[in-house]
């Protein structure tokens, strides 16, 4: 089956005007009641985040559980508003979209889920929830060729279509996940967003699902920005890599070079950490950071890495701007970017 076939036109690489934009987004989250009595807190979950993806580009999203990837992803999809800022998506402000313009804005902006298990609902069919997508864009597949379609689409992504009827429970991990994909293309986007996608599957299939996505990218046109903590898929499917911390971005560049030469500081301990990094032949010094990282709740002062860093210095008391490293397009958070070592 081909992109003809199911009604995308393939992307471009990057260097087009962009199909994502995110000028300054931040998102902050009010906890319930905390001691003393009746005060609330702020959870500083994104903060100030500007990125840019091109028409067939992957983004490649990193960082340690509860730096904001995942809030991140939402805000983008518009599973969460921003609480400041903006998404641009092809040049417009998502927030000023109404009717059918932001349907056709839906449409274009899909989501891949984590977990496979608990994505799917157990009650439906593969071509219920497949064809879901369907039923609330019902101008996209006339009702009489919908399962027809879906069909097409678990071939798409190497399902039997003969087992349309079955329900997820018949199916195992790394299948449930390609059904997710299929849903997540079933209505032609432009952008896909994973949010560790393979995280929850068995080492033997990711593998496999990664291909996938490689294929259909190449297919489809597909635009991706692929959260992840595997940072070896990350670099095997993006053409970017952008790091972040405690809602910060805090590097961002192509993603070899950024592999072979980080800059920050955090993004050289989360590469020295990587096993799969090592096995592959990337030798680098082991780093180990000091302590937890700090509660969003309250983050630190200055640099947002400083209390874990082991080049902390009396400069980042002050907090450092994403600047270009050495006049290249790759951006860091750091006094001391233009360091090596």
């Amino acid at each position: 089956m081909t992109a003809t076939d199911i009604g995308a036109d393939p992307g471009t690489r990057p260097g087009a005007a962009p199909l994502l934009e995110l000028r300054d987004v931040t998102r902050h989250y009010r906890t319930g009641r905390r001691f003393p009595i009746d005060s609330r807190a702020t959870v500083h979950a994104v903060d100030g985040v500007d990125l840019t993806v091109a028409p067939g580009e992957s983004l490649g999203v990193v960082g340690e559980s509860g730096c904001g990837k995942s809030t991140l992803a939402r805000v983008i999809v518009g599973l969460d508003r921003p609480t400041a800022g903006q998404v641009l998506f092809e040049g417009r402000d998502v927030s000023t979209l109404r009717g059918d313009e932001r349907r056709e804005w839906r449409r274009n902006v899909q989501l891949i889920f984590q977990d496979p298990y608990s994505s799917l609902d157990p009650r439906m069919s593969v071509a219920e929830l497949i064809g879901e997508p369907f039923a609330v864009h019902d101008d996209v597949v006339p009702r009489a060729k919908r399962r027809a379609r879906v069909q097409e689409l678990l071939e798409l992504v190497g399902l039997d279509p003969d087992h349309v009827d079955r329900y997820p429970h018949e199916f195992s991990g790394g299948q449930r996940q390609r059904i997710g994909i299929a849903r997540g293309i079933a209505l032609n986007p432009k952008l896909l967003v994973c949010d560790e996608p393979v995280s929850a599957l068995d080492v033997s299939v990711r593998a496999q699902v990664v291909n996938l996505l490689l294929d259909l990218q190449d297919e489809l046109g597909l635009t991706y920005v692929f959260i992840a903590h595997d940072l070896q898929i990350v670099r095997h499917l993006s053409d970017r890599v952008l790091t972040m911390y405690l809602g910060r971005v805090v590097e961002e560049g192509d993603v070899d070079t950024v592999y072979e030469a980080p800059s920050h500081p955090y993004t050289k301990a989360l590469l020295s950490a990587a096993p799969e990094l090592r096995a592959a032949g990337m030798r680098r010094e082991r780093i180990l950071l000091v302590g937890d990282p700090p509660s969003p709740i309250d983050p630190p002062s200055g640099c947002r890495f400083r209390p874990r860093c082991r080049r902390a210095a009396e400069a980042c008391s002050t907090e450092p701007e994403l600047l270009p490293v050495g006049g290249t397009a790759r951006m860091s958070r750091c006094h001391f970017r233009e360091e090596t070592g």
